[in-house]
């Protein structure tokens, strides 16, 4: 029963949960990214060298005489480094978020009536000496 206690208690922390809920997130924002690239990026950039090589989709540009098909890559190059460029707005964004929420370090109290009293005793001593 330990054991089973032990499991429990790993996959109902909040990290878990947290990382569970962000692959969900990640893989639908993943979806609509692909499809920005796929469906709207790419054609708008690629469509006049399309166009140039006589060609009508990515997937056929091809070294000539062999199947390496370069324009698959090309596609997928574009959309890791606009992946990559969404992604790191969001972790700046994120950032600059919790620089502004952390709070300046809170002003140290005030001396007690002691510690006041020591002071000016200390204060006065330093006059005569």
């Amino acid at each position: 029963m330990g054991f089973l206690k032990e499991f429990k208690d790993f996959a109902v922390k909040g990290n878990v949960v947290d990382l569970a809920v962000a692959v969900v997130i990640g893989g639908a924002f993943g979806k609509i990214v692909s499809s920005l690239v796929d469906d709207i990026i790419t054609p708008a950039i690629l469509t006049p060298a399309l166009k140039a090589a006589n060609l009508s989709n990515l997937s056929e540009l091809v070294i000539p005489g062999t199947a390496i098909k370069y324009g698959n890559f090309l596609s997928q190059v574009i959309s890791f480094i606009i992946i990559a460029f969404a992604l790191f707005l969001i972790i700046k964004g994120i950032n600059a978020s919790k620089r502004k929420e952390e709070v300046a370090p809170a002003a140290p109290p005030a001396p007690s009536s002691t510690d006041q009293l020591l002071m000016e005793i200390r204060d006065e001593l330093k006059k005569k000496a």
